[in-house]
């Protein structure tokens, strides 16, 4: 099952169910007004809405074509969105990029930080610049949606309490992260508001290639038309399980709460990157300086995953970053 959010006078936005082709949808806010509401649901609204997912796909449900410049992200906000870095070789990278040590539980604790999720941007909304001292950066990853996860559950019970799988990208802002983290409190001015993509899927859309709490797929991801990266997002070191078992050590996750992988990062070179930084880093290392500039009013960066017909699972995340008024 594929659903998504129109955008409408709500901040929630309006949930459709969307087909498998990605070119239609039917309205489902008679079952619930918003994929958020539907998540509080979920037990009661879940079997409905595949109900109309199987009707839409046997054009037994109205359907109206998709026009994604109307879409907003999957789940416009959400209550928390708790997001991780499960690439060991990202956190590396961006480290040595900073010149920060290593945390010492690299291998055994998850790295996660609370993120913006009071207002996600829109798939195809414009990233805005305020300053280009701050290093506009994209960051794309894997997201996973949750039904309520009580405190204290265990990394294989965690992996039971996804319901969604979304894309994201996680808009950093690399020159205030240094002296931001130096304070000692962690992120906030350095991470604005970020994109999800257009669709949210259900695990089983992901037929073999989701297992052991991972998505083992390439995302795709190019910097004004061109190459810039297509890493395989099951090279998590820390699965989903694992990073929604961390977030819900001391406290409840209530229903909706997204959980990020962080950004996507293999070792082998070919592949690419799926943020500047890494790229920066890999130049400096080769050559002694980035080459690499950072997001300039302009620039366009765009996210997709494909299955293996070469099909698009969940739309895509496409950004311009213009000049803040």
């Amino acid at each position: 099952m594929k659903l998504g959010s129109l955008q409408s006078s709500s901040f929630d936005g309006q949930l459709v169910v969307i087909s498998q082709d990605l070119k239609k949808f039917t309205p489902a806010n008679h079952i619930a007004p918003s994929l958020r509401e539907a998540l509080e649901n979920w037990s009661k609204c879940e079997p409905l809405l595949t109900k109309l997912s199987e009707d839409l796909e046997a054009g037994a449900a109205k359907a109206q074509a998709i026009d994604w410049s109307k879409m907003h992200s999957a789940m416009p906000r959400t209550w928390l969105f708790a997001d991780g870095s499960a690439f060991i070789h990202h956190i590396k990278l961006v480290r040595q990029a900073r010149k920060a040590p290593l945390p010492e539980t690299l291998l055994t604790v998850p790295l996660m930080y609370q993120a913006e999720c009071g207002q996600f941007l829109r798939p195809t909304e414009d990233i805005p610049q305020r300053d280009f001292s701050h290093g506009t950066d994209f960051e794309a990853e894997v997201g996973v949606i949750t039904d309520f996860v009580p405190m204290g559950t265990s990394p294989e019970e965690a992996l039971k309490k996804i319901k969604l799988v979304v894309l994201i990208n996680d808009v950093s802002l690399r020159g205030l992260i240094p002296e931001e983290l130096a304070q000692g409190f962690g992120f906030f001015q350095s991470k604005p508001a970020k994109a999800l993509s257009p669709v949210a899927v259900t695990l089983d859309e992901l037929t073999e290639f989701w297992k052991e709490g991972r998505l083992h797929l390439p995302l795709h991801v190019q910097l004004n038309g061109k190459f810039f990266g297509k890493a395989n997002a099951g090279a998590m070191h820390f699965h989903f399980g694992q990073l929604i078992a961390h977030a819900a050590k001391t406290r409840n996750l209530v229903a909706g709460t997204l959980i990020g992988s962080g950004t996507v990062a293999n070792e082998d070179p070919s592949v690419g990157s799926s943020c500047l930084a890494e790229k920066r880093m890999i130049e400096t290392i080769a050559t002694g300086k980035p080459e690499t500039s950072f997001m300039k009013v302009g620039d366009q960066v765009e996210i997709w995953m494909e299955n293996s017909k070469g099909e698009s699972i969940f739309g895509k995340i496409s950004q311009t970053v213009v000049q803040h008024p």
